[in-house]
């Protein structure tokens, strides 16, 4: 039940209803009763089996960290939770591809063993509320948090619908009190939910998947491309991944505002960013959080007696696994550690920095900003190439290709898409440029008068109707 369809479009009044006319007692059965149902829509039955799993398991390991009486226990339960989480995740994301790997090796080294081939399981929200269910243990070892001993409460905080298939990843400290306090009817939160619902969708629907129309026709097959249509076609990308996340994290944040419950904002005008690690303050900012406490700083604190060295190598570590988080993949962990990369030598970089702006006169200034900002979106586009493309060897063809010839670019993509597609993907890269530059303004405009918001409401209902992709395109973030 994806947040582009009708079917969920009917499903989130029918549990605001059911939520609404429910005594303040009960109100939690109601949520956790629909997110259940939410996720058993999507036809995976095991799915909900490995809900069920991390729940019960990560619930019981925390109590067991509340009533262990020595640091040693403490820590033996921490990391039996945290290995019985990532088990689960490993079975579910990464097990037919070892199986592939040992069977291949099995080959090579002409061995008997026979490795029985292994179907991909369908994982979709796996790695977000796994991820939500550590953070949970780690916190409570860190007695950022007591331990919640509703396991309905507790159920809820991993199923809660809006967040449940591409988070955000919300911590126990900031999503449990919100979750038992109790509602109250404001108009503001439902105005603004169904405002923030209606954005996110006019994103995906009309920007990502507009784009993606392009990009699809592109990186589906390289090979027939080069030069200018290969550099547009990884542009497209950059905005398409950018639209349908944070358009599905604004229609997440408007389905939970109508229930006065704030998830965490996810994204902050990334593509404005002026170095990469201020993209990564910008860039899904709950998953950022995630690896900055629990593996980045851990790892910093670790190899401290190495001073930069080992805040570089503890930045290649984390990326590196970032990467792998997103699938196994080459691409992905060449991505990741691009990332890694790119920050450590700034970091190797940084003493030098502010002498040699000052050297060229351009500390502070206004085209000082402009050029890291262009430098910086660049250097993000040169990593979704590796994000992007099916293969290692597709993402190295385009690399190696981008400079190479700018003819028949717009011929090649009519002959497929027709004229009147390539227009409205024109006017979607336009658009979604501008939403880019100017989001927050606008909604501050629009939000302050009662005209011009009822006139944003209008035309980003006509704007889904009349230019919208009818074909439903799946989340690109689904896939993590």
């Amino acid at each position: 039940m994806p947040f582009n369809s009708l079917d969920y479009v009917l499903f989130l009044p029918v549990v605001y209803v059911l939520f609404y006319v429910t005594v303040q007692r009960w109100r939690w059965a109601i949520l956790l009763a629909g997110s259940l149902l939410f996720y058993a829509a999507l036809g995976s039955l095991h799915l909900l089996g490995v809900l069920l799993l991390v729940t019960l398991t990560t619930y019981g390991f925390g109590l067991g960290l509340a009533a262990a009486g020595s640091a040693r226990t403490k820590r033996v339960l921490l990391w039996s939770g945290i290995a019985a989480n990532l088990l689960i995740l490993a079975v579910m994301k990464y097990l037919p591809v070892l199986a592939e790997g040992l069977a291949a090796l099995s080959t090579v080294l002409t061995l008997d063993a026979r490795v029985p081939p292994l179907t991909a399981f369908t994982a979709i929200g796996v790695s977000y509320y796994v991820f939500q269910a550590m953070s949970y243990l780690f916190d409570l070892d860190l007695e950022v948090v007591k331990p919640e001993r509703h396991l309905g409460y507790f159920a809820l905080y991993l199923a809660f619908f809006p967040k449940l298939l591409q988070g955000p990843i919300e911590r126990a400290a900031e999503l449990l009190p919100q979750l038992r306090a109790t509602y109250e009817l404001n108009y503001d939160n439902l105005r603004f939910g169904l405002l923030l619902f209606t954005w996110g969708l006019f994103k995906k629907v009309v920007l990502a998947d507009r784009l993606g129309l392009y990009v699809e026709t592109v990186y589906g097959d390289v090979h027939a491309f080069r030069g200018l249509a290969l550099l547009l076609a990884t542009y497209a990308y950059a905005f398409q991944v950018y639209m349908d996340f944070s358009g599905y994290t604004d229609m997440a944040l408007g389905s939970a505002r109508l229930f006065s419950i704030r998830l965490t904002p996810n994204f902050s005008n990334p593509y404005a960013a002026t170095s990469v690690a201020d993209f990564w303050r910008r860039w899904h900012i709950s998953f950022s959080r995630w690896i900055l406490d629990y593996i980045f700083k851990p790892l910093q604190m670790r190899w401290r007696e190495a001073r930069t060295w080992g805040t570089v190598a503890a930045l290649l570590v984390t990326f590196l696994i970032s990467g792998v988080w997103h699938g196994a993949r080459w691409g992905f962990l060449v991505w990741g550690g691009l990332h890694g990369l790119y920050m450590a030598i700034a970091i190797v970089y940084k003493p030098y920095q502010k002498r040699l702006h000052r050297a060229l006169g351009v500390e502070k200034t206004r085209l000082l900003r402009i050029w890291q900002i262009v430098v910086t979106f660049h250097l993000v586009c040169l990593a979704w190439v590796f994000f992007r493309a099916a293969t290692l060897a597709d993402a190295l063809y385009i690399i190696a290709n981008l400079g190479r010839g700018a003819a028949g670019v717009r011929t090649q993509f009519l002959l497929s898409q027709g004229k009147l597609e390539f227009r409205l993907i024109v006017v979607a890269a336009l658009l979604a440029l501008a939403v880019h530059v100017s989001a927050e303004r606008l909604r501050g405009l629009f939000l302050r008068s009662v005209s011009c918001r009822w006139l944003l409401y209008y035309a980003l209902v006509l704007a889904i109707i009349v230019l919208g992709v009818r074909t439903k395109s799946p989340f690109v973030y689904f896939g993590f």
